[in-house]
């Protein structure tokens, strides 16, 4: 995950308030629970005061969940982080058969 911001100085704020964010991000395949990332435990993404720009994640899905992903189900991607207010998004099924095929 890019969180990108152009100007340095409020880069450097608004990571600050997106501290955490990392943990929440999460994809729901039709009508399964919520799949939240795991970030990468080899690199170390946040600190005291802020988190990175740059974080690495993988989702651990169950076996129902990538037979729904498979089979053409809707596919919801979002962030539940108090700072981060921007509704979860479907995905265009383009983009849920190009994820799928990671599962072959």
């Amino acid at each position: 995950m890019l969180i990108e911001y152009v100007d340095v100085e409020i880069r450097r704020e608004e990571l600050t308030k997106l501290k955490g964010i990392e943990r929440n991000v999460w994809f729901k395949v039709g009508d399964t629970e919520k799949v939240y990332g795991i970030a990468d435990e080899d690199l170390e993404r946040e600190d005291d005061t802020k988190t990175s720009a740059v974080h690495f994640m993988r989702f651990e899905f169950n076996e129902t969940q990538i037979a729904k992903f498979k089979n053409g189900a809707g596919v919801i991607v979002g962030i539940d982080h108090d700072y981060y207010d921007v509704p979860p998004t479907t995905l265009h099924h383009d983009v849920v058969n190009a994820l799928a095929s990671d599962f072959s």
